[in-house]
């Protein structure tokens, strides 16, 4: 079991512990009880969030018990943003995302069999305990100074806006959670991203206080994009793992173009492949980078890991129905929809002309370069290439009732909507 630390710390998955010797200690010792805990501030997980919701896959099948928290009390108040105050949820809006989140964890870990993973929402333990008893309880175990150095709250109090007492008043309850949950199961080790570390230790540090006990602390390195932003919602580039937020083709595109730079730090962090498997892939990036073989292992293992293979499989042929040599009227409606949602388009009825329509999608400026388009074989509906410039939109060239793909040369595609 001591071996899951030496894996995550291949993997890039550890950015900062508490004491990495003595959380080895506890591995070798036995199963370790560790938890990671999710805020509803959205109605889905996205995928910053999802290195830590890996990492508990990987602790559960290395043996370890795994407890996932979804926030019903600290997603009312939210942690602070280094920026500006939070708007708050309604106590609805926050009961119907830790619905949601809770659907969407329950496919990652394993809740039954020998070793079942726990999910929990802290509301259970936080909504039964009076004001007084918070305060007397736990308020007391902390120091104003110290929870002033958080990075978050600390630019806060240096900003026109201050901090609110309800974002201030945060890390007591997320340190409450590791105290009640050290109690009821055991737990001595939390995770979470790297810009929770004051939150984790705060933890740490009440379980210390109150129960005398040493517990763990670890952060994995927060994951940002090609332009050094954090993928996350506040920053306006998550990428969601709720289907109907992103949808599986946007998700399977989104990590088949990521850079040369970030594809092995993702295939470690995500991938089930072995080590031979991806170091090999790593080599082809350097060897062969315009083969992008490392970026289709990636996107197909990240995509089947979140929504299946059945709707890997659909992506990888609505891919090569636009941008190779697949068939476009082979994918189901819902496919085609997420395939075609970006591109350029216009509302277009039956009888439309061809050349109205090539116009209408802006892939020519004017009717007469669409017939001269058309006369140069350079046209095509659905991937049927159109030799008549008098040819009209029918009826059955709208695919499952939607659309209908035109295309002008080999790579610019626009989209009639059947209105």
């Amino acid at each position: 079991m001591s071996s899951i630390l030496d894996e995550l710390r291949w993997r890039g998955a550890i950015a900062q512990s508490t004491d990495e010797e003595a959380l080895r200690a506890a591995f070798e010792a036995g199963p370790v009880t560790v938890y990671c805990g999710f805020d509803p501030t959205a109605p889905s997980l996205h995928f910053g969030n999802f290195v830590q919701l890996v990492a508990l896959r990987r602790m559960q099948r290395a043996g370890h018990r795994v407890i996932c928290l979804v926030g019903g009390s600290t997603g009312l108040i939210g942690d602070p943003q280094p920026t500006s105050e939070r708007v708050l949820r309604t106590k609805e809006q926050t009961a119907e995302n830790v619905a949601r989140i809770k659907d969407l964890v329950r496919p990652f870990l394993d809740f039954d069999g020998d070793n079942p993973a726990l999910l929990v929402d802290n509301l259970d333990w936080t909504a039964p305990m009076s004001a007084l008893d918070f305060l007397r309880d736990i308020g007391k175990h902390f120091r104003v100074n110290q929870m002033l150095r958080k990075d978050a709250v600390a630019a806060r109090l240096g900003s026109q806006e201050g901090i609110s007492y309800t974002e201030f008043s945060y890390q007591i309850l997320q340190a409450l959670d590791y105290l009640h949950l050290y109690r009821a199961h055991g737990c001595t080790l939390q995770i979470g991203g790297s810009d929770q570390w004051g939150n984790l230790t705060a933890g740490v540090d009440l379980v210390h206080r109150v129960e005398g006990a040493t517990v763990h602390a670890m952060t994995s390195p927060l994951l940002t994009d090609a332009n050094g932003v954090k993928y996350g919602k506040s920053e306006g580039n998550a990428i969601w793992l709720s289907a109907e937020l992103t949808s599986p083709y946007a998700f399977h595109q989104y990590f088949l173009n990521v850079d040369d730079a970030t594809v092995g730090t993702l295939l470690r962090i995500f991938s089930d492949r072995s080590r031979e498997e991806i170091e090999d892939l790593e080599r082809q990036v350097r060897e062969e980078p315009f083969r992008r073989g490392a970026q289709r292992a990636l996107a197909d293992d990240v995509t089947a890991l979140v929504h299946g293979e059945p709707a890997t499989a659909a992506a990888r042929d609505a891919a090569s129905a636009l941008f190779g040599k697949g068939d476009i009227t082979s994918l189901d409606a819902a496919t085609l929809r997420d395939a075609t949602g970006e591109l350029p388009g216009a509302d277009l009825a039956p009888g439309t002309t061809l050349l109205d329509a090539l116009v209408a999608c802006g892939l020519v400026d004017s009717r007469k370069s669409a017939k001269r388009a058309v006369d140069e074989g350079g046209v095509s509906v659905n991937g049927t290439r159109v030799d008549d410039p008098a040819r009209v939109l029918r009826e059955e060239d709208y695919l499952h009732g939607q659309v209908a793909l035109l295309r002008r040369g080999k790579k610019a595609m626009g989209v009639a909507r059947h209105p």
